[in-house]
């Protein structure tokens, strides 16, 4: 007899997900569309020595330029990775200190591109690849968020991110086969791979970010992003949600190449202007939040908006040709089929909700390191500086056991 737990988790409904939707919704894609929606950011082209890099085991940083950055502290050298770097304890004529070698000497044009575009947005910014942005490596970075003030601090946050070992190994996972074609070149498609810098949003309200739902070309959910309470945001509900319909009816509805996907959104006060921050896949990969993929996909949509992206693009001449025929009855049915709004639902973390107890549970948990790196790094640099130099001690006194026994 068949338990409860040996019952199959039952599918959810999803439409198949093609290579295509996955490209569509990679930041290169869609920004030179939108990029007068998004906060000011700049795209970098990654050269394959450079994808080299980020797929390569360990975390090996450039020199430190403690002339670039203003904000660094005046130790030349930042005691964990870089190619200069002693660890504590070890003299200057280590002969492990000579074993390093500069990696950016492979990628030269891109150590430069990313230092010079921090310094043209102003020393800040925050770095994401097409699809991800290291959020589950914060705990490594000196600042504890995704600032980044040297091209270090993103190579950093980039290698130690599972996110974007995903972006470079898993982009295309779960996608269902393209149609078997000789000329069909989707499945062979490469990677346009880019480093996207955003300027860095000053006293960023994380409660003002909200996460969109489109079906059929219709936005059918709204919910918050940073899953707290807050309570001033329910007396928002009935400014932010019409924002946000009109954005979207305005600038995406129609313009998107897919008729269902899921896009981010940030309102700052005074709550007058809408920032696409990002647009993301209609896939299980992608965190509904506050709503579950079964109810987002069960949702029921007006007739009107079921349409292919054709059919939307036509309907303008097809109006246009009827136009003349028009009768005074149609004209009534029109006007009643106008009248219908449809009103996305906006969710938001109530005060007994369970999501608003969740301030002492650490984001991206299952991403993060052992105990001891997490409590080194809380210290900043000198804690992982400390840290690293005890660790390279322990490998080093443990390699040298190993050839002892081979004696």
């Amino acid at each position: 007899m068949d338990t409860k737990s040996d019952l199959p988790t039952p599918r959810l409904p999803f439409p198949p997900v093609t290579r295509s939707h996955i490209l569509h919704c990679s930041y290169h894609s869609w920004y030179p569309k939108y990029r007068s929606l998004t906060p000011k950011a700049r795209l970098i082209p990654l050269t394959a020595p450079f994808l080299a890099y980020l797929r390569a085991d360990g975390i090996l940083l450039p020199p430190e330029e403690t002339d670039y950055d203003p904000y660094s502290s005046t130790e030349t050298d930042s005691g964990i990775f870089s190619s200069t770097s002693t660890p504590t304890g070890s003299s200057n004529s280590d002969s492990d200190s000579d074993s390093y070698i500069d990696p950016s000497l492979s990628w030269p044009e891109i150590h430069s591109a990313i230092a010079s575009t921090i310094a043209e947005l102003g020393g800040n910014v925050v770095p994401k690849l097409n699809w991800s942005a290291p959020k589950d490596a914060i705990w490594i970075n000196a600042t504890n968020n995704m600032e980044c003030r040297s091209p270090n601090d993103i190579y950093l946050l980039l290698k130690s991110s599972d996110f974007i070992t995903h972006d470079l190994e898993q982009a295309f996972d779960g996608c269902s086969p393209p149609p078997s074609s000789k000329n069909d070149s989707e499945s062979n498609t490469t990677v346009p791979y880019h480093l996207i810098l955003r300027k860095t949003i000053p006293a960023l309200a994380t409660s003002l970010e909200f996460r969109c739902f489109v079906r059929a070309r219709t936005l059918v959910g709204i919910c918050q992003r940073d899953l707290n309470y807050y309570d001033f945001l329910p007396d928002l509900t009935a400014t932010l949600r019409p924002q946000i319909q009109a954005f979207f009816e305005e600038n995406l509805q129609g313009t998107f190449e897919d008729d269902n996907w899921v896009f981010d959104v940030y309102i700052p006060p005074p709550h007058r202007r809408v920032w696409l921050i990002d647009i993301n896949p209609w896939a299980p990969r992608t965190d509904p939040l506050l709503f579950s993929w079964m109810e987002i996909l069960g949702m029921s949509v007006p007739e009107k908006h079921e349409a292919s992206a054709d059919d939307i693009n036509g309907a303008a001449n097809r109006n246009a040709a009827d136009a003349g025929s028009v009768t005074e009855d149609s004209d009534e049915e029109e006007t009643e089929e106008e009248e219908v709004i449809f009103t996305p639902e906006f969710r938001l973390v109530g005060r007994n909700d369970p999501e608003a107890y969740s301030f002492n549970t650490p984001q991206y948990s299952a991403h993060k390191m052992p105990k001891d790196v997490v409590d080194a790094s809380g210290d900043g640099e000198a804690g992982l500086r400390e840290f690293m130099g005890r660790w390279r001690e322990i490998v080093r006194e443990q390699e040298q056991g190993e050839r002892d026994e081979e004696r």
